[in-house]
């Protein structure tokens, strides 16, 4: 366990003033912003924690960050009440989902309750602070994820698939129109920790969510759902860099950071030292008495020694920070109050990360009631945090009354702080928050500028109001920018405006193969890399003409796009590109993403082929594998790993070749009824596994059958087994051990 530095000085005592945002017009609240004393603040572990609320004014003096960084509070309670993610729509307003039911008790009494909101905020002088407010949504259950698509809001809340569309009609700042537009109408299953997080229009434009193996295309007022055959990653929070590359993180699994390798559509792509073991400990400037898992989770001086809760990532994009932190990873520690910043390194297409400070954070607060969830990159090029700023940030499943935690939040008081929340911007000596958008009205030779804008979040949001436009009458602009050419709209177009330019087009349905083979040759290799990935189109269509130009670039000297070159063309029957990715291969042999990326393709055929295999099944078992499939890629993956062999964490024990799954059905009903705790095989794991008995005996067996079917080749568990289990042991309250388990397993 690796000794803390001790710290003498402590942090500058805060006013006591009382600073509320006012849920009304014009009515500002008082500007709160981290002074330099706190940049100079220091830890002091010699005293126990206290779990007391602080107002905005206190809380803005807890945070610790590195010289010339201040945070700005932006909205706090009464204005906002427990915020997970916001979103922006093309004219800079703010929708925040309002999770108002979470845990606002120990036992997590009303938790499913219809009374969460959206809300709609506005700052009408650009000053950074939100003066107007209203109730965008009223009457929700657990709003968890948003997305703005032109003069509409997207939102899926808990427990369901299903996505609807929001509008506000009449200007009073209220939604009066809803319309579905993705709705399997399924119930989803798990506690709201396991279910999806995201919505995120990726630069490929496609829309990627977590947990769920699908992604999303926005056309015609719809979204079209495409799966993903290998399953998504992660849990809480979804980000991408400016070239389209997702990052997930596992809170469940204590993976900080993941799936950033591979765009999921390809398969799953991991290496152990994709970052270090010293990468997992974080390092807090207060005690973490409220962990979950208990002492092995915590140093010698009681501070968290590990990931544990990480969510909320963010790839940094703006402009109005210092350059060095653009493109680097922002990953929320909730539990130990803290954010990372990781530096994001590409060695010949092998991605690795690094703490960008040696044993510190780059955000870390006093505050026991800070609880960073998500980050973003705003309109203005400034960084924002959305801070739940509450006690409990743990689910119900593991806050029981045997829990290590219970005795913690109730000793802390921390079930009392409820109802709070904050939501921060990011600002830097000297640099001033850049201007207000007006994308939405904005004419589309305006749009078309916006492509280049040095701020990620206008490029984005300038691509994706042209494509829900639908407006064509950009396309020979878009060309030229594109090919780098100069024009009216842009002087000399980057290599980012020239990447946009080519999704633009692609998003509007205009790319012609001139565009994409002037691409091909652009002196940006991430230029060529998409051209590369845009012509899958092409490939599917066996064009002879584009595998012509792409066998050009098997010797390209770059790693990323002649890996990208290998798994496009997958997409083509044509024996010479079999030919091609054996040739571009074997002259790579010696790199090893190559190999992995090889074997990525193969494991992610065989997925697609998995339908062949429940062919010998009868239709009621292979429709509870089926069923099985979808809940374990949700949910399990994050703990078990998408193979069912684990994670490198050893957050849970590989399924594969556990004893627990063979052809008798007891042992493996009961675990998954009532929990397992202790060691498992001689192994000791940081988490138990929680009972999942509040589910159905379909989902069950389901789940079951599926999990015994794939890392077992046993038969499938049917609903009855389940019955007869659960009879059996009703009354049952704690997990099972493997001593407690019937022999017959």
């Amino acid at each position: 366990m690796m000794k803390r530095q001790m710290w003498i000085a402590g942090i500058a005592a805060a006013s006591m003033l009382a600073v509320t945002c006012q849920v009304a017009r014009n009515q500002k609240p008082a500007i709160l912003r981290t002074t330099p004393a706190s940049v100079d603040a220091v830890p002091d572990f010699t005293e126990d924690p206290t779990g007391m609320h602080l107002t905005p004014a206190q809380s803005i003096q807890s945070f610790k960050l590195p010289e010339g960084y201040h945070l700005e509070l932006v909205a706090s309670e009464p204005m906002v009440h427990e915020p997970v993610a916001v979103a922006w729509d093309g004219d800079g307003r703010m929708y925040v989902a309002e999770m108002n039911t979470y845990m606002q008790d120990v036992e997590g009494t009303g938790e499913h309750e219809p009374t969460s909101r959206v809300l709609l905020l506005e700052d009408t002088d650009n000053d950074g602070k939100m003066d107007k407010s209203a109730v965008f949504i009223d009457n929700m259950l657990l709003p968890r994820m948003l997305l703005c698509v032109g003069n509409e809001l997207l939102v899926n809340e808990t427990d369901t698939y299903d996505i609807f569309s929001y509008r506000d009609t009449d200007g009073d700042g209220s939604s009066d129109v809803k319309r579905p537009v993705y709705t399997p109408g399924k119930k989803s299953p798990g506690n709201l920790e396991h279910q999806r997080s995201g919505l995120d229009w990726n630069l490929d434009n496609w829309i990627y969510m977590a947990v769920d193996p699908v992604r999303f295309r926005y056309k015609d007022g719809i979204l079209k759902a495409d799966s993903i055959p290998s399953g998504s990653s992660g849990q809480w929070g979804l980000t991408h860099d400016n070239y389209g590359r997702l990052y997930f993180s596992s809170a469940g699994g204590e993976v900080p950071a993941m799936g950033f390798q591979l765009n999921p559509i390809y398969g799953r792509m991991e290496f152990p030292d994709q970052y270090t073991d010293e990468f997992n400990v974080v390092w807090p400037i207060i005690k973490t008495p409220d962990v979950e898992g208990g002492l092995k989770r915590l140093t010698a001086d009681t501070t968290l020694n590990h990931f544990t809760a990480s969510c909320g990532q963010v790839i940094f994009r703006g402009d109005r920070l210092p350059k060095d932190l653009v493109g680097d990873l922002l990953i929320s520690e909730p539990v130990g109050r803290l954010i990372r910043r990781a530096k994001v390194i590409n060695k010949e297409g092998k991605i690795t990360l690094e703490n960008a400070y040696q044993k510190k954070e780059f955000v870390a607060s006093t505050d026991m009631n800070f609880r960073t969830v998500n980050m973003y990159t705003g309109p203005d090029g400034c960084l924002y945090l959305v801070d739940m700023n509450r006690g409990i940030i743990q689910e119900g499943n593991w806050t029981g009354p045997n829990s290590y935690l219970r005795p913690q939040i109730k000793r802390l008081g921390l079930d009392k702080n409820i109802q709070h929340g904050r939501i921060y911007r990011m600002v830097y000596d000297g640099m001033k928050p850049g201007p207000k958008p007006h994308l939405l009205t904005d004419p589309v030779d305006k749009l078309v500028s916006y492509l280049d804008h040095p701020n990620g979040w206008w490029r984005d949001n300038a691509q994706k109001e042209m494509i829900v436009r639908n407006d064509k009458s950009a396309v020979p602009a878009l060309k030229a920018i594109a090919l780098g050419q100069k024009n009216e709209w842009i002087k000399a177009p980057s290599a980012l405006g020239r990447l946009h330019a080519l999704y633009t087009l692609e998003g509007l349905e205009s790319l012609d193969k001139t565009t994409l083979i002037g691409a091909l040759k652009d002196h940006d290799a991430e230029v060529r890399k998409a051209a590369v990935r845009l012509s899958e189109p092409f490939l599917k269509q066996q064009n002879e003409e584009i595998l012509s130009q792409l066998t050009a670039m098997k010797t390209d000297a770059s790693s990323d796009v002649r890996m990208q070159l290998v798994l496009s063309l997958t997409y083509s029957k044509l024996p010479t590109a079999k030919t091609l990715s054996d040739e571009v291969l074997t002259a790579s042999a010696s790199n090893e993403i190559f190999g992995a990326t090889q074997r990525s393709i193969l494991k992610n055929e065989d997925v697609k082929k998995f339908g062949l295999r429940l062919g010998r099944l009868s239709e009621a078992d292979r429709k509870l594998v089926l069923d099985g499939a979808v809940i374990y890629k949700s949910l399990c993956t994050s703990c078990h790993g998408a193979e069912g062999k684990g994670l490198i964490s050893k957050t849970a024990p590989p399924l594969v070749g556990s004893k627990r799954l063979g052809r008798g059905t007891d042992a493996s009903i009961r675990i998954l009824l009532h929990g397992l705790s202790g060691p498992i095989d001689g192994q000791t794991y940081p988490t138990e596994m929680p009972a999942m008995a509040d589910n159905d005996d379909v989902w069950i067996a389901s789940v079951l059958s599926y999990v015994k079917h794939e890392f077992a080749q046993a038969p499938a568990v049917r609903p009855a087994d389940v019955k007869m289990i659960r009879e059996q042991t009703v009354g049952r309250s704690k997990p099972w051990t493997l001593e407690e388990l019937p022999t017959r397993q």
